[in-house]
């Protein structure tokens, strides 16, 4: 319905032009056609001009209505190529370009009022200024207007904070407020699937040796969404898990968590995205993704990584140190054992196989520590028992 009203009203419009230029092209035509049957008319206006008008009138309608259905389709193309570039750009980002290409365009007005009086160009100049102040101002704002919208906002959030730490000496005297010289705003901390499948992330704000708030951007969640309705029961229950340890962390409240919309159409990749959001935002990943950590950091990204939190917290283990193990299968190599410690840490027990389900004694040889975790090559010195 809407298609036809319009495909009409084009019609229409045009056939209004068809009548426009017939009548400004009469004087042409007049001299012309010299018949005084077709010179006579009613109130002053001739029937040759009357038909012509009419005619100039019904043919602009006739290529309007032709011309209607491509104009309407190209328009409306035009509309979702404008509409997704749109999306793709983040609200602050659409408001403060919004905003600044209002501002430049009232700049170029008013710097354009002092050249109306310049013969020929005068009356292109402001066109010419509102173009080039327009697009300036268009640029700064989307691209500075977010980070300085970010500083008010921590810049009254530190003000806040110093106002609640007034502590008044008596009922008389005004209160002084007692402001630390360390005191620092915490950045925000993105956190990818697998640190939120792996659960320990929890614990560690539980500590509260991690600092909020954490981001949990929309294409995460819908990640994990997607990982909970797999047919994969292994899978399944890992997404599962993943969104009861969000729903848990928001309800106890321990720290700060928000969900954002936030999100990058022209690309597909979960993981690049994160990068993406964390260098737009300057903000840090908190991953157990060995190779998220390794691109992330070769993009100038800060990135947590809970097993190297994990890691550092072992204890150390230092080559000729004995400890006391049980050897649960045989390794890879000839002749080699493998056996676990309590925080899981795999040892490689070089002539180990012959005490497969024995507890021995073995010798640290040496220590294998990366960010993926921590590896121990030992010696069997033991008996069986």
């Amino acid at each position: 319905m809407v298609y036809k009203i319009l495909r009409y009203v084009i019609a229409l419009l045009v056939g209004i032009m068809g009548y426009m230029l017939t009548d400004n092209f009469m004087p042409v035509w007049e001299p012309i056609i010299d018949v005084k049957f077709w010179t006579m008319g009613f109130f002053g206006i001739s029937i040759i001009k009357i038909l012509a008008l009419a005619l100039g009138g019904l043919i602009g309608a006739l290529i309007g209505f032709v011309i209607a259905l491509p104009i309407i389709n190209q328009g409306l193309k035009l509309a979702r190529r404008i509409e997704s570039l749109l999306s793709r750009v983040p609200n602050q980002e659409l408001m403060a370009g919004t905003a600044g290409l209002l501002f430049g365009l009232i700049i170029a007005n008013l710097i354009g009022l002092a050249f109306y009086r310049v013969p020929i160009i005068g009356s292109y100049i402001p066109i010419i200024l509102s173009a080039i102040f327009g697009y300036i101002g268009m640029r700064l704002a989307s691209r500075k207007g977010p980070e300085l919208y970010a500083n008010w906002l921590q810049s009254r959030t530190v003000a806040k904070d110093k106002k609640k730490d007034v502590v008044p000496k008596d009922s008389e005297q005004a209160a002084i407020p007692v402001i630390s010289e360390f005191e620092s705003v915490s950045v925000a901390k993105l956190l990818d699937t697998s640190v939120i499948i792996d659960g320990r992330i929890a614990e560690l704000c539980e500590t509260g040796f991690l600092e909020g708030p954490l981001v949990v951007p929309l294409f995460v969640l819908e990640e994990l969404q997607h990982i909970s309705d797999s047919a994969d029961v292994l899978k399944r229950n890992r997404g599962r898990r993943g969104l009861d340890i969000l729903q848990s962390m928001q309800q106890k409240e321990i720290i700060a968590i928000k969900v954002i919309a936030d999100d990058f159409e022209d690309i597909t990749e979960v993981d690049s995205k994160l990068m993406r959001l964390a260098l737009d935002k300057k903000w840090k990943i908190v991953t157990n993704d060995f190779n998220l950590n390794k691109v992330a950091s070769l993009q100038g990204i800060e990135v947590l990584n809970l097993n190297d939190l994990a890691n550092a917290l072992k204890p150390a283990m230092i080559p000729g140190e004995w400890i006391r193990v049980q050897v649960i299968k045989e390794g890879k190599e000839d002749n080699q054992g493998v056996a676990y410690l309590d925080d899981g840490t795999m040892i490689v027990i070089e002539n180990g196989a012959q005490y497969v389900d024995t507890a021995i004694d073995v010798m640290v040889t040496s220590v294998l520590q990366t960010s993926a975790g921590r590896m121990i090559f030992a010696r069997a010195k033991g008996t069986k028992e």
